[in-house]
Order: C-alpha cells, then sequence, then structure tokens
C-alpha cells in the first residue's frame, strides 16, 4: 500500500485444503487478485493479493502440505508474503524460509516485531534474528506489530531508519494502529516515511473505512 491502502492476505483457510483443491483455490483467488497490484510512495510496486502466515508452522497440518500451499501460491502470482517472529514462535518465518528458498528474488518479504523488543537496541537484535530464520539478507517490509502506550515512537522510528540505510530493510511501517496512534506516529521526527499500516479489514471488519482509510489516504496524497 502506499499509506494506509489495503493488502489482501490468503493463509491458513487455504493450507486446510488438500493439496489438490489448495491449488485450485489459490489459482481461483490468483485470477482473482493477483493482477491487481499497490504502488507504494517510493515506486515500489506489489502484488494487492499476499499469502498470510499467521496459523503455519504449529502442527495444525504436515508441514510438506503447509509448504506447498504458499509455493503454489507463488507460481500463480501471488508473491507478497506475510510473516512476523510472533507467528509461531519464530517457526513460521523458518517455514516461509524454506519456501523462499531458491527464489526469494520472487518474493516481496513482510515481517514484523513484536513491540516488546522496541527498547534499546532490541529492534535491531530482533531483525537479525528474522532474516536468519528466513535465510535473506533483507526484508522488503518490516513493520511494528503493534502499539504500545510504554513505546518512544522517535526511537522506533529511528530504529528502522538505521535498519534501511544499513540495507537489512527496503521500507517500514507499523501494523494494528488506529488514527490517534497514525497521529503521534506523523508527529515525529520521519515518521512520514512509514510505508503502510497493516490492518484487519475484510466484508465482516470495515470499521476502518470511517476514519483510519480516510486519514491514510490524505496523507499519501500529501506526501
Amino acid at each position: 500500500m502506499a499509506l494506509g491502502s489495503s493488502l489482501v492476505f490468503v493463509g491458513e483457510t487455504i493450507v486446510a485444503l488438500s493439496s489438490a483443491s489448495a491449488r485450485a483455490a489459490a489459482a481461483g483467488a490468483a485470477s482473482n487478485g493477483a493482477g491487481s497490484t499497490v504502488k507504494f510512495r517510493d515506486g515500489t510496486i506489489v502484488p494487492a493479493l499476499g499469502q498470510g502466515s499467521a496459523g503455519l508452522a504449529q502442527g495444525k497440518h504436515p508441514e510438506a502440505v503447509e509448504e506447498e500451499v504458499p509455493r503454489t501460491g507463488i507460481s500463480l502470482g501471488m508473491t507478497l508474503i506475510d510473516t512476523a517472529e510472533l507467528y509461531g514462535n519464530g517457526r513460521s518465518e523458518e517455514l516461509i524460509g524454506r519456501v523462499i528458498a531458491g527464489q526469494r528474488d520472487r518474493v516481496f518479504l513482510v515481517s514484523k516485531v513484536w513491540p516488546n523488543h522496541v527498547t534499546g537496541n532490541g529492534i535491531a537484535r530482533a531483525c537479525e534474528a528474522s532474516l536468519a530464520r528466513l535465510g535473506t539478507d533483507h526484508l522488503d517490509l518490516y513493520l511494528l506489530h503493534w502499539p504500545s502506550p510504554d513505546t518512544d515512537l522517535s526511537s522506533i522510528v529511528a530504529a528502522f531508519e538505521s535498519l534501511r540505510s544499513a540495507g537489512k530493510i527496503r521500507a517500514w511501517g507499523v501494523s494494528n494502529f488506529k488514527v490517534s496512534d497514525m497521529e503521534d506516529l506523523f508527529r515525529v521526527s520521519h515518521g512520514d516515511r512509514c510505508a503502510t499500516n497493516q490492518v484487519l479489514y475484510n466484508l465482516g471488519n470495515r470499521g476502518i473505512d470511517q476514519d483510519l482509510l480516510l486519514l491514510c489516504g490524505s496523507t499519501a496524497c500529501r506526501k
């Protein structure tokens, strides 16, 4: 997304299907959405439809089946993959690392840092751990997973910017931020370099239509 646009993730729901039906479901999803794209403010273009991984690597299904689904998605053009250090205590990142091995250059890779890791050099250390689990030298997008009243946004932005300057991440953003959280972020130095706010948005949860989507859209237009 440019600041606040929607990215859609397809994750553990498809994993529960058999291999053949998973391939058919991914093909249907790709034909309906993978042709659409989202353009970041820096010019980066990514698929509007991505693959989530929150339910992976938790012993719900055989790992071979879980790995086949995102591989199939990538082959069908669903090349944006979202994960996080929190998912399965890092096991989701490890699984995604196996999936993208040998085809990293085809994937737009997103991961997230938990708020508990934002003090001191915690973000840098968390990023290095995620990179190791994913088997890559950089993330395309790195997000703060949740806001926290105890976190210093200016230090978080500085840490993200340091990672970006070092080539560890290409862009950074936030997740689950409300309007007030975004307004606080925009007040700190370089807070406007936030590339995206990843939030819940589906047919049953369209609360962001009332305020957040409008805020982020207008902010993207002003920058």
